[in-house]
């Protein structure tokens, strides 16, 4: 109950800021061209509490579920009187600015809190930028059936060259159950496969079943796991499980599926010298509706920390940003042609549960960072062409300025209409993905 708290709480500040920074962008630029603004407003529907200060109300409203900014003569239903304060009386360029303002305050927030983040602490992985060479395979995984072998490196995926595990990994997720071109050097010779990812998980995303070339040391324990019970310290190299070598973290999981709750004989290696210890692994829940599996409690995520200088921290928050706009769009995009599934989006209960894990993490830096990636799918989410969304603002306003006249009061009526029918659809079918992860009796039904 504490963690559901803590859910709807963070998930209604962040949100809540969220929308305060975006619709400030378009207020600021309505009042910089002189537009009459009447409402602004965080939340739709009944107003609850506010005040008025010269032409603007300024209210909180009943559904906390976005908000927005009412300018005089905005929709095209509203009575036109051609004041000079309302937004249809003012140029396309103006209006194209009001419209762009909003998702852009989103974008450029989402920078800055990243690079604030990467100024105090910059942790990273130590392999996800570095070359894609593979440490492991999964048996029975799509990569196992192509012959993928320990040591070889991906030289091309999907027409990306000597990508890094940071490339390879996105790409391979977005691509369940789709023929992706690979190219791996083994030795002094290339090898040219396809490989078709397999859709896993509730979400649906794909797997290669290759895992990175990283040694498993332990990086944190859990407590009153087994694995901290029978001794094992964080810095350890896990050397083998029964006498079997573990080449990489994701082995010794498989392993443990495989002997369930039975002792096994773990070897570390600690200061130089092997130790072994004897312990047995737990059936434990897993998250996200995903079936139980055994653990022993350790976790192997090498990482590096450091503090990046301003510019360097803003060079790399744009890095950052950019990729995941990349992203974002290819995940649309493969979404409108149907080649992944609508359960790799997550709707206002996912959102939730990943703002409340950050919350209740130590320090300010895990709620920052997951701020700036909901400002940042709020910002390009806002840019899509959708009439009612800035981008069918901008839309509209780019094929007016084309055929040289403003479109027909009726037909913006009705594409107006439509597109509202079209967000309602989607939003609830959102919420029921989500309920579908959330609730896992729930999953039988969808197909």
């Amino acid at each position: 109950m504490s963690h559901f708290l803590i859910s709807v709480l963070a998930m209604a500040v962040v949100l809540g800021f969220m929308i305060l920074i975006h619709e400030f962008g378009h207020y600021a630029a309505a009042k910089f061209f002189n537009v009459r603004v009447e409402v602004f407003s965080i939340g739709f529907g009944k107003r609850l509490l506010g005040f008025r200060r010269g032409e603007t109300d300024y209210r909180i409203s009943a559904i906390p579920l976005g908000g927005y900014v009412k300018m005089a003569g905005e929709n095209p239903m509203d009575e036109l009187t051609g004041d000079p304060g309302e937004f249809l009386s003012h140029p396309r360029w103006q209006r194209f600015i009001i419209a762009v303002a909003g998702p852009a305050m989103n974008i450029l927030l989402a920078i800055g809190l990243l690079a604030g983040v990467y100024m105090v602490r910059y942790e990273h992985s130590v392999y996800l930028d570095k070359a894609a060479v593979i440490g492991w395979v999964m048996p029975d995984t799509p990569a196992a059936k192509a012959g993928i072998e320990p040591g070889d490196r991906i030289v091309q995926i999907d027409g990306i060259t000597d990508p890094t595990w940071d490339q390879v990994i996105p790409k391979v997720a977005l691509s369940p159950n789709q023929p992706l071109s690979v190219t791996i050097e083994r030795g002094n010779q290339q090898l040219s496969k396809t490989l078709m990812p397999e859709a896993t998980g509730m979400e649906q995303y794909g797997i290669m079943g290759w895992v990175e070339e990283s040694p498993p040391i332990v990086t944190e324990l859990d407590p009153g796991m087994p694995a901290e019970k029978a001794g094992i310290k964080v810095g350890d190299l896990i050397e083998s499980v029964n006498g079997r070598k573990v080449q990489h973290i994701a082995e010794m999981v498989t392993l443990l599926q495989e002997i369930k709750d039975k002792p096994i004989q773990v070897t570390v290696r600690r200061n130089g010298r092997p130790i072994t210890v004897t312990l047995a692994a737990e059936l434990t829940p897993s998250e996200g509706g995903r079936l139980p599996r055994y653990r022993v409690g350790i976790h192997s995520e090498p990482t590096t920390v450091s503090r990046l200088p301003f510019a360097a921290a803003v060079a790399k928050s744009i890095e950052v940003n950019k990729r995941s706009s990349f992203l974002i769009l290819e995940l649309i995009q493969k979404m409108v042609r149907r080649k992944i599934s609508m359960r790799q989006v997550e709707g206002p209960i996912g959102i939730g549960g990943a703002v409340g894990r950050a919350a209740s993490e130590k320090g300010w830096m895990p709620l920052l960072e997951i701020t700036a990636a909901i400002s940042l799918n709020l910002g390009i989410f806002n840019l899509l062409p959708i009439p009612i969304l800035d981008g069918g603002v901008i839309l509209l306003l780019l094929v007016e300025s084309l055929i040289r006249r403003d479109i027909s009061l009726r037909i913006k009526e009705r594409i107006y209409q439509a597109a509202f029918v079209f967000l309602v659809l989607f939003a609830v079918m959102v919420i029921y993905n989500d309920l579908v992860k959330t609730l896992p009796g729930l999953a039988q039904r969808l197909p």
